[in-house]
C-alpha cells in the first residue's frame, strides 16, 4: 500500500460547524403534493446518476396505465421547447401505480431547464431544474439517510430540504446554490411495499420549492430497500448493482456503494479503480453508503475491513454513512486511529426516522469528533480552497 500523501490536517480545509432550523417553524407556501389519481402525473422525482452536467432522469408514476406519457423541456426563460417520449417503468397490479421516466440527454451544464410532465393530455405543474455546473465554481450538495419511519417527520425534513434550497440560491451567507440531494437509503420500512414506497414518493414532492425547483437526487440502496422496486424508483436498470460515480467536472467525485450486496469482490475492485481515477482527476473525492464501518450505535459493517483502506489509500475527502438514526461526525481516522491526515465518517440517519442514543464513549466520537440526537440534514459546500460541512 502506498504511503499516504501528506496533507494538511482536515481541520485546515474542512470545516465543521453546526446550524439548526426548528422544523416546526418552518413555513412553505407551495401546493399540496399532487393528487395520485386517474392519469394526472404525480410522485416526481428527479434523478442523477453520472452525468449531472449534461444528463438527469424526470420520473413521475400515475394511478391509470395511460397511453402516452411525455416531458415537455427547454431552457429557462426561453419560449422554444422541445418534447420527449417517456419510457414505461414498471406498473403493479391493475389501476393501483404506474411508473413513468424520460431520459433527458445533451442538456447544457450549469443551465436551468423547465420541465412539465404529461401524460393523456394531463399537464404537471411547470417546473425547472439546474444541471450540475460545468465551470470550477463553488457549490453545495445535501446528505442524509433514514426516512423510512415518522411520516410526519419526514415531511417537515423534506420541507426545511426546500426551504434550504430556497435560501441556499438568495443567501450566500447559508450556502452556495444547493444543486443534489444525496439520500444514504433505507427510504421506507419494506422495500417490497408498495404502499410504502407511493407514501415515500409523494411526500418527496415536498422537496420541491416554492419556486418550483426540482433536486435532483442521488440515491444509495439501504438495508430495508431490498426487492426490485428500487431500481425503478430511481430509474435503474431492473438488474442494476447501485454502486456508482457522479463527477461534477474537476471539483468533485461522489461515489455511491451498495452496502446491501457483496462489499468485496466485484465491488471493491471497482470502488479501487473508481477511487484512483476520482483522486487524479477531482478536487474533492466523496463516497456514500449506508451501513456505516465507524457507527455511533451499531457495530462495524463490512465496509470497515474491505472499503476503509482504500479510503485510506486514497485520500477520501469525506466519507457520508447512514443507518445508525443519529447525528455523527467521527476525528480524522488512519490505521484505526486519531490522525490529522486520515478521513472523517459523517452520518447517521435523520430525514425522519426516530432517533437513537449514540455511545458517545467511542473513541473516534471524542472532539473535535461529535454524537448527537436530532432529525437533521447535512449540508456540504464545496470550494477551491475547503469542504465545508454543516449539520
Amino acid at each position: 500500500m502506498k504511503a499516504p500523501r501528506q496533507l494538511r490536517s482536515h481541520k485546515a480545509f474542512v470545516v465543521f460547524s453546526l446550524f439548526a432550523i426548528m422544523l416546526c417553524s418552518v413555513q412553505i407556501l407551495r401546493a399540496e403534493p399532487a393528487k395520485l389519481e386517474g392519469t394526472n402525473p404525480a410522485q416526481w422525482r428527479l434523478v442523477w446518476q453520472a452525468n449531472p452536467q449534461t444528463e438527469a432522469t424526470l420520473c413521475w408514476n400515475t394511478k391509470e396505465a395511460g397511453e402516452k406519457h411525455s416531458v415537455k423541456i427547454g431552457i429557462k426563460g426561453e419560449d422554444t421547447k422541445q418534447s420527449i417520449e417517456a419510457q414505461a417503468n414498471g406498473a403493479y397490479q391493475q389501476d393501483v401505480l404506474y411508473f413513468h421516466q424520460a431520459k433527458l440527454t445533451e442538456l447544457k451544464p450549469g443551465t436551468a431547464y423547465e420541465v412539465q410532465m404529461i401524460s393523456d393530455g394531463k399537464e404537471s405543474p411547470l417546473f425547472f431544474f439546474n444541471t450540475a455546473p460545468g465551470e470550477d465554481r463553488d457549490f453545495s450538495i445535501i446528505f442524509g439517510g433514514d426516512s423510512r419511519s415518522g411520516i410526519k417527520s419526514r415531511q417537515l425534513v423534506n420541507q426545511m430540504i426546500a426551504e434550504l434550497v430556497l435560501k441556499g440560491t438568495k443567501d450566500k451567507d447559508l450556502a452556495n446554490d444547493i444543486i443534489a440531494f444525496a439520500h444514504g437509503g433505507d427510504y421506507i420500512g419494506s422495500g417490497r411495499n408498495l404502499n410504502q414506497w407511493s407514501q415515500w414518493m409523494t411526500d418527496h414532492e415536498l422537496t420541491t420549492t416554492a419556486e418550483g425547483q426540482l433536486l435532483p437526487i442521488i440515491a444509495a440502496r439501504g438495508n430495508h430497500d431490498g426487492g426490485p422496486i428500487f431500481n425503478q424508483v430511481f430509474a435503474f436498470p431492473a438488474d442494476d448493482k447501485n454502486y456508482y460515480t457522479t463527477e461534477f467536472t474537476n471539483q468533485l467525485t461522489f461515489i455511491t456503494l451498495n452496502t446491501e450486496t457483496s462489499v468485496a469482490g466485484d465491488q471493491a475492485k471497482w470502488l479501487k479503480e473508481a477511487l484512483s481515477k476520482g483522486r487524479k482527476q477531482s478536487r474533492w473525492l466523496l463516497a456514500q453508503y449506508h451501513r456505516p464501518a465507524f457507527p455511533a450505535v451499531k457495530t462495524p459493517g463490512a465496509a470497515l475491513l474491505v472499503w476503509v483502506p482504500l479510503f485510506e489509500r486514497y485520500n477520501v475527502d469525506l466519507v457520508c454513512e447512514a443507518d445508525g438514526h443519529n447525528i455523527k461526525r467521527t476525528v480524522p481516522i488512519r490505521n484505526n486511529v486519531e490522525d490529522p491526515t486520515g478521513v472523517v465518517y459523517i452520518g447517521e440517519g435523520g430525514l425522519g426516522v426516530g432517533q437513537r442514543t449514540p455511545k458517545t464513549d467511542r473513541w473516534y466520537l471524542q472532539a473535535p469528533g461529535m454524537a448527537a440526537v436530532a432529525h437533521h440534514v447535512q449540508l456540504l459546500t464545496f470550494t477551491r480552497e475547503q469542504l465545508e460541512y454543516r449539520c
